[in-house]
This record gives C-alpha cells, sequence and structure tokens, in this order.
C-alpha cells in the first residue's frame, strides 16, 4: 500500500515505518560491528538503536570486533601482531590481549544496554544481556609453512543455546573468540563469527556495520561523490574483490562472509557504513535503504502480475487517472484481466507496471496502463519494462505495438513509436474508441530479434 503525503512528517515517516515494524517483529538479526565502534563516541547512540530493535520484539545477536583494542594493548606492551598472507598471527602475547579486550568490549555493551536514566533514549529499558561459550573454533594451523598459532576459525555453533537465551528475551552478544573441546581459546574475526551464528540460528537478516559509508559503486571519472551501491547478489562478490583493490579490510570480511551466508540459505545480508549514524535504521525501516543488500536472488524482479497485486497496482494507477493520463480502472475490472499484466516488485512493493492486450489477427497489441512509481523514475525501470513488453508481444507473434495516450506521447515517441490514425487501430478496438477523451495514437512495429 502507498500512503497518501500529508502536512506532518513525522506521521509520514512514522506510516511508512509500520509495515517494516510488522514484517520484523519476532525475527533474528544478526549485527556484526568492528571494535572501531567501540571506540567511537557514538557508541551510546548505536546501543539505543540496538535497544529500540530489541524493544520492537527482533530477537539480536551482535557480534563485535575488537582489532584496535588489542592493537593498543600489544602496542603498550612492545609488541604488535603479524600479518602473514592477509592473516593474523596470534602469539600467547597477542591471546593475552584478545581475552583483555574482549572481555572490557562486552563489559562496555553490557553497561550501555543497561542504562535506564529517565532522561535518556533508554528510559525504562530493561534488557537482559546474555554471553558465553557456544563459538566452538578450530586452529588454521600451519598454512604455507607459517604456524599462525591462536587464531582460529569457527567450527560450529551450539545454536540450540544461543536460540534458547534468544528465547527469554535477552540480547545475545558474542565476541571474537572461540573455545575447543580441550579448552584451547582462539582469535576469531567478527565477520566468521557473525556468518556462522546466522547460518546456524537461520537468521532473517546477517548486519555487517562496515567502516566508512560502505560498498560505494565503481569509482569512475565522472564521479563526484560514489553512490553507496543499493543491490549485490552474492555470486557476484568474487568477482567484485577480483576487481577492486581499493576496499577496507573489515567491508572485504563482510563481503565474504555475507556471500557464504546467501549460499547457507540466509536470505538477505546487509552492508551499511557506520559514517551515517541513522543508517542502521533507515536501512531496515525504509524501502530504498541507506546500505548494500546481499541476496542470493535478485531483490528486484519483472514478473507476471496476480490477483494479490492489484492494491499494489491500483496504488500505482490511481494518481495518474486522477490527472487524466489513464482511464480509469477498479479493482474489481482489474480482476479478470490481470494476467495481461506485468509488474516490477521491489522488496515486496510494486513500483512499475503495463497491460498488454493482443488482437492477433491484425496482429498488433494494445501497451496499455503504463506505470512507473515517481520514487523509481529516470532509473531506466520504464525502458527495461518497455522492453520485456515487446518481447512478450513478439512471442505471441505480434509484428506492431500501439499506445493510446493523451499527455505521454513524448516518451512513447522517444523510444519508437510513431504517430498514427484511430483507423490504423484494429476493429474491436476501434469500437472502443473514447471520443470524449481524444487519445492520440502512436504505433511501433517490431522487428525481430536477432
Amino acid at each position: 500500500m502507498v500512503f497518501r503525503t500529508t502536512a506532518d512528517p513525522f506521521l509520514d515517516w512514522f506510516r511508512h515505518c509500520t509495515p517494516y515494524i510488522h514484517a520484523h517483529r519476532g525475527r533474528t538479526f544478526v549485527i556484526a560491528v568492528g571494535g572501531e565502534a567501540l571506540d567511537d563516541a557514538r557508541l551510546p547512540e548505536l546501543v539505543h538503536d540496538i535497544a529500540l530493535l530489541h524493544g520492537l520484539g527482533i530477537r539480536l545477536v551482535i557480534v563485535h570486533g575488537a582489532r584496535p583494542q588489542i592493537e593498543r594493548r600489544l602496542a603498550a606492551r612492545g609488541a604488535a601482531l603479524q600479518v602473514i598472507n592477509g592473516l593474523r598471527v596470534t602469539d600467547d602475547a597477542a591471546l593475552a590481549c584478545v581475552k583483555e579486550a574482549a572481555g572490557t568490549a562486552r563489559v562496555e555493551i553490557e553497561a550501555l544496554l543497561s542504562l535506564g536514566l529517565a532522561n535518556s533514549p533508554m528510559a525504562g529499558v530493561r534488557i537482559p544481556v546474555t554471553s558465553g561459550n557456544v563459538v566452538f573454533a578450530r586452529p588454521i594451523g600451519v598454512l604455507n609453512g607459517i604456524d599462525y598459532q591462536h587464531t582460529g576459525a569457527v567450527r560450529r555453533i551450539d545454536h540450540r543455546a544461543l536460540a534458547q537465551r534468544l528465547d527469554d528475551g535477552a540480547v545475545a552478544l558474542m565476541p571474537p573468540i572461540g573455545y575447543s573441546p580441550t579448552g584451547e581459546v582462539f582469535n576469531l574475526t567478527a565477520a566468521d563469527v557473525a556468518r556462522a551464528a546466522a547460518i546456524a540460528l537461520r537468521a532473517d537478516k546477517l548486519i555487517f556495520l562496515v567502516e566508512g559509508s560502505g560498498l560505494s559503486e565503481t569509482p569512475s571519472e565522472t564521479d563526484q561523490a560514489p553512490r553507496v551501491r543499493s543491490h549485490l547478489l552474492g555470486a557476484e562478490v568474487a568477482g567484485l574483490l577480483a576487481e577492486r583493490g581499493d576496499l577496507s579490510e573489515d567491508l572485504v570480511q563482510a563481503l565474504r562472509a555475507g556471500a557464504e551466508a546467501c549460499e547457507h540459505g540466509i536470505a538477505r545480508v546487509h552492508l551499511v557504513g557506520r559514517d551515517d549514524p541513522a543508517a542502521l535504521l533507515r536501512e531496515l525501516f525504509t524501502r530504498d535503504g541507506a546500505g548494500t543488500l546481499m541476496t542470493g536472488e535478485p531483490y528486484e524482479r519483472l514478473r507476471q502480475a496476480h490477483s494479490s497485486d492489484i492494491p499494489g497496482i491500483r496504488d500505482l494507477l490511481e494518481p495518474m487517472e486522477r490527472a487524466g493520463i489513464l482511464v480509469p480502472r477498479t479493482a474489481e475490472e482489474l480482476e479478470p484481466i490481470i494476467e495481461r499484466f506485468q509488474v516490477t516488485e521491489l522488496d515486496g512493493t510494486i513500483i512499475a507496471c503495463a497491460s498488454l492486450f493482443a488482437f492477433p489477427r491484425a496482429p498488433i497489441g494494445e501497451l496499455a496502463c503504463v506505470a512507473v512509481h515517481p520514487s523509481y523514475r529516470a532509473q531506466g525501470r520504464g525502458d527495461r519494462l518497455l522492453a520485456h513488453m515487446e518481447a512478450q508481444a513478439r512471442t505471441l507473434g505480434l509484428e506492431r505495438l500501439f499506445v493510446l495516450t493523451t499527455q505521454t506521447a513524448h516518451w512513447f515517441r522517444e523510444r519508437g513509436f510513431l504517430p498514427g490514425d484511430v483507423n490504423d487501430l484494429p476493429e474491436e478496438r476501434r469500437r472502443q474508441y473514447n471520443n470524449a477523451r481524444n487519445s492520440q495514437v502512436y504505433i511501433k512495429s517490431l522487428h525481430p530479434r536477432r
């Protein structure tokens, strides 16, 4: 449903959030955040947003990193983490720093989630926080002659214990640490822990809060300010990493972990930049989001319409009907012809539609009800929809398409439609022509595809 705009911005915003509030309630989200966030003065704001998500009934697992904190502790001892072939070597000194940093981070996050001052966003909030030995790990071992010692990888997650804590209403806090059955402790990456937890819990979302603005489009000479890439398929990640050498380490880890999560059935992975403190909530509660959505299947698709799409189609057509651009059609009138419609669906919302009425004897077809939501125009969707409808017409053996229009002739002329006459219409359609509307006729020849 498309909400009508009011004079109250708050009311408009709240109403547009409502479908997402309903959709997210009771869902499981795994959120990974790097250690840089723990050093940020805006950490309380992030924790307040986490508390808000919990208050909206979302089951939350928070996985935090600790790299800056570990490096500071090592530097204070006159040591440093060795990085060989992109992997960190965790010796005994480094492991001691890992334990200290993870413990301190846990206390700081728990303290912020326990805040309940009357003049704070956490007023009256009681959020239980839980942590524990639910991550079982293995050593990376010796690779190419290098012993990585206490650096490990996730072997498995005790998903039953973790799910029970979420069922009890707690926020689960997971540090980048894992344990072995022999009592060893391993240094892990937050991305690896988050990926494994999401897969084990069959989470609805895996969210990475990454440094900077997130994943930008490929830089070009004309781009003054590269835009955040809105969508990425998990299968595209390997090629992207091969092309882009400008990506930060945490973003690369998030991309790899996200792609693997998609392969294992996680429907949605989000990469959200921390530069914008509002990005997390905008990503989760607006249609266009604020980061990059990674999915295993296309997020936006062009498909045949079903009866359940009629309310969305009506929302698209009604403003154009009121403006006199389209002939009014009620939901009852759309029902028997719905199979002639094609729609573009974005995140469950119909943002474009068109219909095709074939006259095989002519052989010609009428393209009707072409509409794109105002927020998604000038992005090529109308052209993709037209190309799709033309392909359908060819499949039906039609040689031409015509449109009847009163106000959008220029758009069709720019796409190869030429002026025609009412007498060019098939006889059946000519009898139905509304002289009072005085619609202009435009016709396009459909050349066979080579």
